[in-house]
């Protein structure tokens, strides 16, 4: 066979990969998924996403922390109400929320208030009205106007403070996954601006008992080096509130999307942890969606149509960029694998091909190079790594907004 052959084993581990030939998915052939669900059609592991979870848990366990963490889920990535009962029945994790309608959301599926952590901007009156009607939510404010606004209606109450260190750590060097950096973003308060944040917080009777940052996403361990600097300039902040208790490092914990990428090694990342908080009296907060949800989940598509045109063969399925924004938006394709594996037939041959979804915009492009076998024959194709930011941030856009979710057991 021509071509790389990691290109279609590096994805590959117990619960998805060729099974007598046939793509399997949490011990199920995909085939046999796709002829009951049909396409498009998101599909969820309910063990691997407990297996990341225990994963997780176990490189925290390994260092000083035990016993002084809280993971907290972040639901942007993925909200499917089973996915969320699931999760709020397992007591393993907490939710990070960033809109009034996410925390009902998690209340309606079964997570308490206080398992819940908020966190966002550009907060209306009515946001935090709503917010403040849900009894003992905890409030992490991204900003002096949030402060405020709380204060007027909680008085008296426990805060968090989101800060922004001006440092920023993503996947190689990927500015879209960048909440901190070079450039002024949005998020959280500068040091600037930390005192007169901490002065307004008195001002209402708001004890500042928590600092969070989040300051990029999708890293990789080749990005814990960032990491470390990020953390160490937020201690800064830390140091100078004497009524912090917990602090919260964010998310950000990224997955593989090339064959050229390692999975990011957890006992490091917890090592870094380590360093900077094994010797405070902390307890430490993580909000990993990402990690969590994507490589839990696979998008099953249709074939549509495989044509060349100039020198390009184009290769179409039934759904677009719209449901799973995530390529067009930061750059990061999921990988499209066949449902037969090509590495069955020695005499098979892999060409480049473009898979382009039915989206009327030059940007529905799903994977540029992607290497597959003759797909002439072929009627249906999957995409990996579809578990999180997906579904979560889909449109309706050209009203081509239709899709299942299933959670397998």
């Amino acid at each position: 066979m021509q071509n790389d052959p990691a290109y279609f084993t590096w994805w590959q581990r117990p619960d998805l990969g060729y099974q007598q030939g046939e793509l399997s998915f949490a011990g199920t052939a995909v085939r046999e998924l796709i002829a009951e669900h049909g396409t498009p059609t998101f599909v969820y592991s309910k063990q691997r996403v407990a297996n990341n979870i225990q994963r997780l848990q176990t490189a925290l366990d390994g260092t000083a922390l035990a016993g002084r963490y809280t993971i907290l889920y972040a639901m942007k990535a993925n909200r499917f109400a089973p996915l969320l009962q699931f999760l709020s029945k397992q007591g393993s994790v907490g939710i990070d929320a960033c809109s009034p309608n996410e925390v009902a959301h998690a209340v309606a599926c079964g997570f308490e208030p206080e398992e819940i952590s908020f966190t966002a901007g550009s907060l209306s009156q009515q946001d935090v009205k709503r917010l403040s009607e849900f009894d003992g939510l905890f409030m992490d404010c991204d900003s002096q106007h949030a402060i405020k606004t709380w204060g007027q209606l909680k008085p008296g109450t426990e805060i968090g403070i989101r800060v922004n260190p001006g440092l920023g750590v993503s996947r190689a060097g990927n500015d879209r996954l960048q909440y901190a950096g070079d450039v002024t973003t949005k998020f959280g308060i500068y040091k600037e601006q930390f005192a007169d944040a901490l002065e307004l917080a008195k001002q209402y009777q708001l004890t500042v008992s928590k600092i969070h940052f989040h300051t990029g996403c999708g890293f990789l361990t080749s990005e814990l080096n960032q990491l470390d600097q990020v953390i160490s300039a937020c201690l800064w902040f830390v140091d100078n509130c004497p009524t912090v208790k917990r602090v919260n490092v964010g998310g950000g914990l990224g997955v593989p999307h090339f064959a050229s990428d390692n999975p990011l090694d957890l006992e490091q990342w917890a090592a870094v942890l380590a360093k900077h908080f094994a010797g405070r009296d902390i307890h430490l907060e993580m909000e990993p969606g990402e990690y969590i949800v994507k490589d839990c989940g696979l998008l099953l598509l249709s074939k549509t149509y495989l044509e060349k045109k100039r020198n390009t063969l184009f290769l179409g399925v039934d759904a677009g960029f719209n449901i799973a924004p995530e390529p067009a938006y930061y750059n990061l394709p999921f990988q499209p694998v066949p449902l037969i594996d090509p590495q069955g037939d020695a005499a098979a041959t892999l060409e480049k091909v473009m898979v382009v979804g039915n989206i009327n915009e030059a940007l529905d492009v799903w994977y540029e190079d992607a290497l597959l076998p003759d797909m002439s024959e072929e009627t249906h194709l999957v995409l990996i790594n579809a578990g999180g930011y997906s579904t979560s941030m889909a449109s309706n856009h050209c009203m081509r907004g239709e899709f299942k979710e299933v959670l397998l057991d």
